[in-house]
């Protein structure tokens, strides 16, 4: 399955490449590589609990990586998000109106607060960099956010696999319903998403 395939590919960067290996792998997983956290810091917690890495060090490499491909997202959205809606917008169900709107949203009071929650929700988290971009949210807002909800998220993992070091079979047991709530919930935001826009479309022509 697919949590399966991301997770043995996380365990053999993570065994070769080390702490480097941990914040490359959070850097994908911030932009929109398909690289969830909950298949790469568990792991990290558990060489965390084997004494093969320290906490604080496995934390700080983590979060800089988490960081460092939240900042790249941004950048594309900053510098190239609003030719590409304006060129291909079209395609994806965007228009010059979205764009705006996004634009005031990343530039008001608590755009920041958006950014911090979206950290904690799947999918949303690899994508919302971008639009902060486009919107030209400012970026001390952007980088605090971003890096706080980002340490947050994935210290929690990491302490979650700490724990379940010992019953890591339990866990391996549930990896099959994991992979169909994922695949569920993106399914879901799609559709809602078309949904959504062909619905304000048609409200629009009224």
């Amino acid at each position: 399955m697919l949590t399966e395939l991301i997770s043995e590919f996380a365990i053999r960067v993570l065994d070769t490449t080390g702490y480097a290996g941990a914040a490359l792998l959070m850097a994908l997983e911030s932009m929109i590589a398909p690289i969830p956290s909950e298949a790469v810091m568990p792991f990290v917690g558990f060489l965390v609990a084997d004494g093969k890495w320290g906490m604080w060090q496995a934390v700080l490499a983590t979060s800089f990586g988490s960081f460092a491909g939240s900042y790249l997202s941004y950048l594309m959205g900053y510098y190239g998000g609003r030719p590409f809606v304006l060129k291909v917008g079209k395609y994806l169900l965007l228009d010059v109106h979205d764009l705006e709107r996004t634009e005031r949203f990343f530039q008001g009071k608590k755009s920041a607060w958006t950014l911090f929650l979206c950290r904690f929700i799947p999918v949303v988290r690899h994508l919302v960099s971008i639009p902060a971009g486009i919107g030209k949210m400012p970026f001390w807002p952007f980088a605090i956010a971003s890096t706080v909800g980002a340490t947050m998220w994935n210290g929690f993992l990491l302490y979650c696999g700490y724990l379940l070091r010992e019953n890591w079979s339990m866990v391996q047991k549930y990896r099959h319903e994991f992979d169909a709530l994922i695949i569920g919930m993106l399914v879901l935001s799609i559709v809602w998403y078309v949904w959504y826009k062909l619905k304000t479309r048609r409200a629009e022509r009224v």
